[in-house]
């Protein structure tokens, strides 16, 4: 090289290593909020994050999924909120001691995320409560078949305007998934009221009255004054036809579709405040919609979906204090009990994720008692239950690898980033019966204060 071509040449080389540093203190950080935006912005079927915002419980037109025949009112909802919670309401007791002494509340606290405080919810034939739930046992003056328990964990009543189909089973109303299923609706006395033409909700809730031995009758309506309320909700309703079941059915599937889990933190940075959650949150939401693609199932603004999975959870009879359930209980079979599909045998629907920390118990058969153990199982995809095999899981429940930070993470992210504190707004400050609520029993009011 010659001599005049040496500083040339180091001053080409210099002055490449200086943009090179230069470019590297100037590469551009994406921030964990860029980064959440850009994932469910990918989730959205509308290409934008606003898709996850929940409507104002108020804003009745803009509440998705309402059945044609029940279009939300006001008065619907007022009637509702006080039907859900009315002791009163429980007029068919199997025993007159235990007249007026639960309600759809007892076995769906709202404190618990409206799911029960232990691992069945008890109705009739329960006594006592605890702080909440927990407490509730079978009443000794009963026996185990007359009491009114289910063999599967009752489902959160919260955020249901993103559910068609209701029950594990999603064997309830003739919309959406049950399109296509008409030979089975007369299979059980139970699937029959699908012939109606209703959604999930006023289908279940019309058979729920009667199962659950609630009734609309002269007591409630004129001894605690609930005929005003009614006439409010149904002006239209023929005289003839306004105070029955079906009239108190749309009133509860009115209120419920109200019931959103807004007051979230995750709910608030949705809505523009980026300090509502907090980092590490944020980074478990990262990871629920990455890493660990929860979102394969879990994807409606709620987090549920209506699909059906099988993934091998215990069911209810293996629960020593599991009563009326068993091994032969068709509850176990989840949709396929209703389509009598094998494909569908053991798969149950995807339910959604927000105030989940504040539940009892998870899965259908309670079989979890923590977040945590769920998020173990749910990583490790194996099967836990005698009659499903592993080759037989759902094909979306794979293994996953995660780091205990990230299993923190996603924890804080399911158990905090979706908890609305503030879920009391949804129960009234009293009863028209004047009655304890949830429950009446004479150990439920002492647990209550309201002895």
């Amino acid at each position: 090289m010659n001599n005049y071509q040496r500083p040339l040449g180091l001053l080409l080389f210099g002055g490449v290593l200086l943009l090179f540093l230069f470019s590297c203190q100037h590469v551009p950080t994406i921030s964990l909020d860029e980064q959440l935006n850009g994932a469910l912005a990918d989730l959205a079927p509308t290409g934008n994050k606003s898709y996850f915002i929940f409507p104002a419980s108020d804003d009745y037109a803009a509440i998705p999924n309402q059945d044609p025949n029940n279009p939300i009112t006001a008065e619907k909802v007022q009637l509702g909120k006080l039907l859900y919670f009315e002791t009163g309401f429980a007029q068919k007791s199997m025993h007159y001691q235990a007249m007026e002494t639960y309600s759809c509340a007892s076995c769906h606290v709202p404190d618990k995320g409206f799911t029960p405080g232990r691992l069945q919810g008890v109705a009739d034939g329960g006594i006592g409560f605890g702080e909440t739930g927990e407490g509730r046992i079978q009443w000794n003056i009963f026996d185990e078949d007359d009491v009114d328990v289910q063999g599967l964990r009752a489902l959160s009543m919260l955020n249901l305007a993103y559910v068609t189909n209701t029950f594990w089973s999603g064997q309830f109303g003739a919309n959406d998934k049950n399109v296509g299923t008409e030979n089975r609706w007369d299979a059980k006395e139970e699937f029959k009221i699908n012939h109606l033409g209703y959604y999930g909700q006023e289908s279940q809730h019309i058979v729920g009255i009667d199962l659950h031995r609630l009734e609309v009758n002269e007591k409630l309506l004129d001894e605690y004054g609930y005929r005003a309320y009614f006439d409010a909700a149904f002006p239209d309703v023929a005289v003839s036809k306004r105070y029955t079941n079906e009239t108190a059915s749309f009133a509860l599937s009115a209120y419920l579709r109200t019931l959103f889990a807004s007051k979230a933190p995750f709910q608030k940075w949705l809505k523009g405040d980026a300090n509502a959650m907090t980092t590490n949150q944020k980074r478990g939401a990262l990871v629920f919609l990455k890493k660990a693609g929860c979102t394969g199932c879990h994807y409606s603004p709620s987090f549920n979906s209506m699909e059906f999975h099988r993934l091998g959870t215990k069911d209810m009879y293996n629960h020593a204090d599991a009563i009326r359930t068993s091994e032969s209980d068709d509850k176990n079979l989840g949709r396929g009990g209703f389509t009598g599909k094998a494909e569908d045998m053991r798969a149950f629907k995807v339910p959604q994720l927000y105030n989940v920390g504040d539940y009892a118990t998870y899965f259908h058969g309670s079989s979890k008692t923590s977040l945590r153990e769920l998020l173990n199982y749910k990583i490790n995809a194996k099967s836990e239950n005698r009659y499903v095999l592993n080759s037989s899981l759902s094909e979306k429940f794979n293994p996953i690898s995660l780091t205990e930070v990230e299993k923190d993470q996603i924890l804080d992210f399911l158990a905090n980033g979706l908890r609305d504190p503030d879920l009391e707004r949804y129960v009234p400050k009293e009863l028209p019966s004047g009655n304890c609520f949830p429950n009446n029993d004479p150990f439920s009011q002492v647990d209550l204060g309201c002895d």
